[in-house]
């Protein structure tokens, strides 16, 4: 079963439920849970991670692997 044909049938569910305890307890997990998820993925990089990045991006420049801003928003254009 794929995510959307999930989503809606615990949708489905959600909306058979008559106990507003039970309601209550889901919306507590999910707001829990979406907490944790956007801690895990937002989480600030290391000053490490940080100055690899910068080392990566002066690399790039200075061999020539980059695009400018307008070729970037015309390719971006095309993939629609």
């Amino acid at each position: 079963m794929d995510l959307q044909t999930r989503k809606i049938s615990f949708v489905q569910e959600f909306l058979s439920i008559q106990n507003e305890e039970i309601v209550t307890r889901l919306e507590n997990f999910l707001k829990k849970e979406k907490k944790n998820f956007n801690d895990k993925e937002f989480s600030p990089m290391s000053m490490e991670e940080f100055q690899k990045r910068i080392d990566q991006s002066m690399d790039d420049s200075k061999n020539g692997r980059v695009i400018e801003a307008n070729e970037l928003l015309k390719e971006i254009e095309k993939w629609s």
